[in-house]
């Protein structure tokens, strides 16, 4: 076998098909060199690779004590009163979870959902079929209760996604990736709503966000969790609860920053904050829902 193996050969050697091949070559995962425009692979890299379980370069780098992924207003809360010293950047689960496959944040705050109706699953499965983290652990959080921020008194009568397609609503949008954006699409999808909704844009980086441009009138809905609404004062009408988890590599598990945090999860404080807010079921809080 050459010292230099071509995608199709490489492919074959590592037993994986070449799209995959190309998603972990995008990811930083694997060992290669791109040479006038074509990707090669260097047979003894990739030994070394295969031999010492090194899940590619990013993995082998420590990343920063930062939590990226989606917004939560209790987890932004708990991390901070925990004392685990890591920091948050909010910007959508997909966003995420790419970060955490090439070492760029410590963990990633995921709730993603799927069109057939199947969330219960949604993390643990898009955390298994990610590249470049065959070593993580889904850490339960919490269940979040989901659902439209309408402005106080629902001038609307909003009750549900066709209702805000019936009635042409604005709605705020969420960044492509987003789990709220994720969960307005599912939510599309299983009400049969066909064409577009009537969109207000540019995207709200966050729930608060969302609360915001209802609050002053910009949009007159937006999907966000019932603890936004009740912080900004605003109306909302639920619409489902999801599985908001927290995803690391096994190793970072054990550090420090993460079990302070953790060990947090099982205290009073946290359960009257989560009470407080509202929307939050924290019964199966440090549960580990999976384990690649």
């Amino acid at each position: 076998m050459p010292e230099l193996l071509t995608t199709e050969e490489a492919a074959r050697y590592l037993r994986v098909s070449e799209r995959k091949l190309y998603e972990m070559v995008a990811n930083a995962v694997v060992p290669s060199t791109k040479v006038t425009g074509k990707w090669l692979f260097p047979k003894a890299a990739l030994d070394r690779w295969l031999t010492s379980g090194i899940a590619g370069h990013a993995q082998a780098k420590a990343a920063p004590p930062i939590v990226g992924g989606s917004h939560d207003p209790l987890l932004e809360w708990a991390l901070r009163e925990s004392g685990s010293g890591l920091a948050t950047l909010p910007e959508g689960s997909e966003a995420g979870l790419r970060r955490l496959a090439r070492s760029e944040v410590l963990a990633a705050a995921i709730h993603l959902h799927r069109l057939d109706g199947d969330d219960d699953n949604a993390n643990p499965e898009a955390l298994s079929a990610m590249s470049g983290l065959p070593d993580a652990v889904l850490i339960a959080f919490a269940r979040r209760e989901q659902g439209l921020l309408v402005a106080p008194g629902n001038p609307l009568g909003l009750s549900d996604i066709a209702s805000v397609a019936r009635t042409r609503a604005r709605i705020a949008q969420r960044p492509d990736g987003a789990g709220a954006q994720l969960l307005l699409l599912a939510l599309q999808a299983r009400a049969q709503v066909a064409g577009p909704l009537n969109s207000v844009m540019p995207p709200c980086p966050t729930g608060p966000d969302v609360a915001q441009a209802v609050r002053s009138g910009r949009a007159d809905c937006g999907i966000a969790t019932r603890s936004v609404a009740r912080a900004a004062a605003v109306d909302f009408v639920p619409l489902t609860w999801e599985h908001f988890d927290l995803a690391l590599r096994q190793r970072d598990y054990f550090q420090p920053g993460p079990q302070a945090f953790f060990r947090f999860l099982r205290s009073a404080a946290f359960r009257e904050r989560a009470g407080e807010l509202g929307g939050y079921d924290i019964g199966s809080a440090g549960e580990v829902r999976r384990v690649n």
